[in-house]
């Protein structure tokens, strides 16, 4: 009798073990099996904060592959992301409210209107880097014509610290790369400065820090005043613990970053990726420590691009607040 019993306990195990999976897959209809993620450079935060969200997002789900990928960073993102040809990208709100608009450098007079916001990651800082030996200690400083290296054509930095400078009365001469390269034509004396954007510590800076002495450019608080009534930046300093050159907070300008998505991946595959990314802070702080401020708190400051609703969903069965107007 034992064994009969025992023989009907196995046969109910396994027949609710293959409902369950089952119903997994059921509920997994049209999800993709990999994805690729738009990040940036090697050399700055994007690359590595994009890359290691995706192995997390892939480790968590189990059975769908992810990876990030090089790319010109957050304007090419949004053009890649709406096209269809990357399901997720990061980029920062300047260029995101440029695509909304249809004035994207990529695409002039195509609103972009597939790509929606998945989540808020951190602020982007305006930073300026030289070699101690450059005698370059403030933006006055920089002298006629520099060589002045502004990352990936395209890229956040590349489209508005330009602008900046000039706002500034600063003359250089233009000079375009991935952060790493830059880095290495810096120290090579090819460079005068790099005008950085990327969240904070950039991979770039600190392994100039290891290899060579360098200057953190802060700006003044009258710069810093100029660049904020002008562009789309807020009031930003970078702390003195984030480098070990930097013996107290420098002054900057920043701009906020936020992970998007095509609009039309299905809604309870977004509400996934939302929810493992959400409620792994800890894990996305061992992926890239400026992912502390990747919190569904930080939401607000996403006041141009759509909410997924797979996202927004997620959002609002845990208390968060999302105007209507703001989901796709």
């Amino acid at each position: 009798m034992r064994n009969v019993t025992n023989l009907a306990l196995t046969g109910s195990l396994a027949a609710a073990m293959l409902i369950a999976t089952t119903t997994a897959h059921a509920d997994r209809e049209g999800w993709p099996s990999n994805f690729t993620v738009g990040t940036a450079s090697q050399g700055g935060t994007f690359y590595v904060y994009g890359s290691g969200w995706a192995n997390l997002i892939a480790d968590e789900l189990g059975d769908i592959s992810g990876a990030g990928e090089v790319t010109g960073g957050p304007t090419q993102n949004l053009a890649l992301v709406h096209s269809g040809e990357l399901a997720f990208g990061l980029t920062t709100m300047g260029p995101a409210t440029d695509a909304v608009n249809g004035e994207s450098p990529l695409a002039p007079g195509v609103p972009m209107d597939n790509v929606c916001a998945l989540f808020p990651m951190y602020e982007t800082p305006f930073s300026i880097t030289a070699l101690s030996n450059s005698g370059i200690t403030s933006i006055s400083d920089i002298p006629d014509g520099a060589r002045i290296g502004f990352g990936p054509a395209a890229s956040t930095s590349d489209v508005y610290f330009p602008a900046f400078l000039e706002e500034l009365g600063v003359n250089f001469d233009r000079r375009n790369g991935g952060w790493n390269d830059l880095a290495g034509q810096l120290q090579d004396g090819l460079l005068d400065v790099i005008a950085f954007a990327a969240g904070i510590p950039i991979p770039a800076v600190s392994q100039l820090e290891v290899q060579t002495n360098v200057n953190i450019v802060e700006f003044t608080e009258e710069e810093q005043a100029t660049i904020i009534e002008n562009f789309p930046v807020s009031e930003f300093w970078i702390p003195a613990s984030t480098y070990t050159t930097l013996e107290e907070d420098a002054r900057a300008v920043s701009m906020w970053n936020f992970a998007i998505s095509r609009c039309d991946l299905p809604e309870d595959f977004v509400y996934e990726v939302t929810r493992i990314t959400m409620e792994n802070n800890d894990k996305m702080r061992n992926i890239h420590r400026s992912a502390e401020t990747s919190i569904p708190e930080n939401i607000v400051h996403n006041t141009v691009l759509p909410f997924h609703p797979g996202a927004a969903r997620w959002y609002q069965e845990n208390g968060y607040e999302i105007d209507e107007a703001l989901i796709k």
